[in-house]
């Protein structure tokens, strides 16, 4: 189970096309948009200690993306 709510992400599926979206397709892109997530906020943090912060910004997101 993930920890993001699948209404959502049944919405981005559908948003992206969809028809028809079943609990375990949503589920499975879940649990990879958390990873994918969680290694972004991870490089994000160490962007953010390597500027001496803290803090995560938006920029440290956007800089871990690339």
């Amino acid at each position: 189970m993930t920890e993001l709510p699948i209404a959502p992400i049944k919405r981005i599926l559908k948003n992206a096309g969809a028809a028809r979206v079943s609990d375990d397709a949503a589920e499975e892109l879940a649990k990879i948009l958390e990873e994918i997530g969680e290694e972004y906020a991870s490089q994000a943090n160490k962007l953010a200690k390597h500027a001496g912060r803290k803090t995560i910004k938006a920029e440290d997101i956007v800089l871990a993306t690339r």
